[in-house]
């Protein structure tokens, strides 16, 4: 069962990105439209939601093909750390990422987070598409894998970590609906398998149930709210639910998040299975997501030219 675990890992990080990015000013719905819409038929469900993440965790949607996402996110410290930490804003953790469209419906990504020194791919497919009229389907579903590694040095330099052991599994199934043209709900059973782990008592596998949903507010703004539930174990009593929340900006080509969250994690390892944050004790962390997308298809941008 491991060895697939690293042929997967394997298959990720492998994956190559190649041609300029030229885009400027394309309208960042239209091209994430683009990836639902390579069908004529104009019955099947487009924009379910923004981009490829909802907030921190991922949506339905995938990017088309040809295009490279590029993602920045941070993430400041605690607004209870007080003044003299200017309420978090003097501690900062970051992640830049790069996704891309092997096909409409098949994604490949790759992250580096500041936090744990993390680096991270995933691979990303779409199955169903939503769909009214005819072959009538009510929701959009997404198969995602992804494997993490923790790179962070220990703290007694003598010892030795395991390569295996500082790597973390996550395998979610993403289940969406469009129900009218300003509101999208989506579920994510979601199972996390880490290779080593705190203590004996912890699970290696963590099992969560993701809830998501963006209201659109204007043409270009919405707000995004996203909670991970963990099943009842040790680990859901040891650690905490995350409860995002954002507000969203689309400026042609960008989208701009500001957002409020108990967890710093910004992939799912630990956002969903080592967060420990709590709202209500004002573990709140302050950040922002900026997601620029690039169309590399220069027949796409050929055919723009022509209308």
């Amino acid at each position: 069962m491991r060895q697939k675990y690293y042929l997967f890992l394997f298959l990720i990080f492998c994956s190559g990105f190649a041609r300029q990015a030229s885009a400027q000013d394309d309208d960042l719905l239209k091209l994430a439209e683009a990836a639902d819409s390579t069908s004529s038929n104009a019955s099947y469900t487009t924009g379910i939601f923004k981009g490829t993440r909802i907030i921190t965790g991922h949506s339905v949607q995938t990017n088309a093909q040809k295009e490279l996402v590029l993602i920045i996110s941070h993430r400041f410290g605690t607004l209870n750390s007080g003044a003299y930490n200017f309420f978090g804003l003097d501690n900062a953790v970051m992640r830049l990422a790069l996704e891309y469209g092997l096909t409409d419906n098949l994604n490949v990504g790759v992250g580096r987070s500041s936090y744990q020194k993390t680096f991270d791919g995933f691979l990303k497919y779409r199955f169903l598409r939503q769909q009214e009229g005819g072959w009538q389907r009510p929701v959009s579903a997404v198969l995602f894998g992804s494997a993490a590694l923790n790179s962070l040095r220990p703290g007694d330099p003598e010892r030795d970590v395991m390569f295996k052991s500082r790597l973390t599994y996550t395998t979610q199934l993403l289940i969406a609906r469009k129900f009218n043209q300003n509101l999208s709900l989506q579920l994510a059973p979601t199972w996390i398998h880490r290779n080593l782990v705190p203590t004996r008592r912890d699970e290696s596998d963590v099992y969560a149930i993701g809830l998501a949903g963006r209201h659109k507010l204007t043409k270009r703004t919405s707000f995004n709210a996203e909670y991970f539930y963990l099943l009842p174990s040790h680990t859901a009593d040891t650690y905490t639910n995350a409860l995002s929340l954002s507000f969203d900006i689309e400026t042609g080509g960008h989208v701009f998040q500001l957002l409020f969250s108990n967890s710093i994690g910004m992939i799912e390892k630990n956002l969903i299975a080592d967060n420990m944050g709590t709202w209500k004790n004002g573990d709140i962390f302050f950040g922002f997501n900026i997601s620029r997308v690039f169309d590399l298809d220069k027949s796409r941008k050929m055919d723009k030219k022509k209308y």
